[in-house]
């Protein structure tokens, strides 16, 4: 399951909710009973939940607990779920945490309606199973994919533990050498960083393809910084357009070793909750720190490249603290945005759980609890943060491998970074029909 946005708490209690209804007003049920569990459901988005303003009054209690949790929900929300951990079934389902890929389907410039594969994780089943970024994909259990059936067809794969595919390459226009593969449901091992740097011109560009933000990859992300600073890179594509989120403190400790003029005191993002929760604003120190194996902020800022400007890749599927990136830099470097709107998370939250001993309760709240802001106040980006070049990565087919420089968006960001000029006309060559990640996954459907 793809975490939720994660945002560590000062405190443990924030990750404990007492059982007990403090609502007088609200009935009282027999331990153990649907009932009593969606009192304490309601109880916990009543201190919590972002929105509980919005909840309604007297819900229905008798209704299964993932249906009164949705009937709590403010229509504003698409982000919070919850889960019994006793239960997988409940747990979201997407194609790349089942399998391990995802793809778009789009119509070219011909009317021709096709099905790539623009993403294969290192070490998943897809990747076992020999799929690459770059395939067509012309069957999925047997059906032709089209605009009209795709949804239908992500739908139904979710449902299964085995796919069979028929796949291709684009060659000269068509699909050519194609192929059957089997897939078979499993998990992915933990992403690489994949860097490059690229000379042109006298000018040293590293590239970084970051796929999300695990606790924990402070280290990674200070040896790849301190790998670019040592062979002189003087400008940064970092490449988010895949990554839906994750760790806020692994996004900072990224923040801090990229731009120059900040210290462990400068502000780093503010944090607007309900009536209860407040407003929380966080310093880059404290804010790397709250990842008990995160590197020390002057460590890592040791290995800062001091730039003034970055080149961000961006498309519907970065989000969340992805997108805290692209917006709490704003304020210490000019960010030029690649790519597509991104997913528009500009939320966070934490696990609501029942951590008494022995635990009563199996089920995991993960609420939308705050809002995010920069350093400057800046935030409210729930239509996503739109890029300064709108570019389409699927006007060239086939697809290039991620890190390629002739990639469509890296070599937008590397033209613009050589100081010629971006077609951004480019984005309405090819229509995107579908695309088995967004809208994004996040309420278990």
């Amino acid at each position: 399951m793809k975490k939720f946005l994660k945002f560590q708490f000062i405190a443990i209690i924030a990750f404990f909710v007492s059982c007990t209804n403090n609502d007088e007003s609200a009935p009282v049920f027999p331990d153990g009973s649907t009932e009593s569990l969606n009192v304490w459901v309601q109880d916990s988005m009543k201190r919590y939940y972002y929105w509980a303003d919005q909840m309604p009054a007297k819900p229905d209690y008798h209704l299964p607990a993932k249906d009164f949790f949705k009937s709590l929900l403010s229509p504003q929300d698409r982000f919070s779920f919850i889960v019994n951990t006793q239960d997988s079934s409940t747990y979201p389902r997407s194609i790349r945490n089942m399998y391990g890929f995802d793809y778009t389907v789009i119509q070219l410039t011909s009317g021709e309606v096709v099905t790539v594969i623009k993403l294969v994780l290192t070490n998943s089943p897809a990747f076992n199973a020999g799929l690459e970024r770059g395939m067509i994909i012309t069957k999925i259990n047997g059906k032709a994919v089209t605009a009209a059936n795709a949804e239908t067809i992500t739908s139904s794969m979710k449902d299964q533990t085995v796919i069979d595919l028929k796949v291709g390459s684009w060659k000269n226009g068509a699909v050519a050498d194609e192929k059957d593969v089997t897939v078979y449901y499993g998990y992915s091992l933990e992403q690489p960083l994949l860097s490059k740097i690229f000379n042109e011109n006298g000018k040293k560009t590293g590239y970084l393809y970051i796929y999300d933000f695990p606790d924990g990859m402070t280290p990674m992300l200070n040896q790849k910084f301190a790998e670019f600073k040592a062979a002189g890179v003087q400008e940064l594509i970092l490449d988010l357009r895949y990554n839906y989120g994750g760790s806020v403190s692994s996004a900072a400790a990224l923040c801090a070793l990229i731009p120059s003029g900040i210290s462990a005191s400068s502000p780093f993002i503010i944090f607007k909750g309900n009536k209860n929760g407040g407003e929380v604003k966080r310093t880059f120190g404290q804010q790397i720190s709250y990842d008990p194996k995160a590197l020390d902020f002057n460590v890592l800022h040791a290995n800062s490249l001091g730039l003034n400007k970055l080149y961000v890749l961006t498309s519907n599927s970065t989000a969340s603290a992805a997108e805290i990136v692209v917006n709490n830099l704003k304020p210490y470097l000019q960010v030029v945005q690649i790519g597509d709107v991104t997913l528009g998370k500009d939320m966070a939250g934490f696990v609501v759980e029942d951590k008494r001993k022995p635990k009563k309760i199996s089920w995991q709240i993960h609420p939308v609890i705050y809002k995010v802001f920069n350093a400057n106040g800046t935030g409210e980006y729930s239509n996503g943060i739109s890029p300064q070049f709108k570019v389409n990565e699927y006007t060239q087919l086939p697809l290039l491998p991620l890190g390629d420089p002739g990639e469509s968006l890296i070599s937008e960001a590397l033209t613009n970074v050589y100081l010629k000029q971006v077609h951004s006309e480019s984005y309405h060559k090819t229509k995107i029909l579908y695309q088995s990640d967004v809208p994004f996954a996040a309420k278990g459907k």
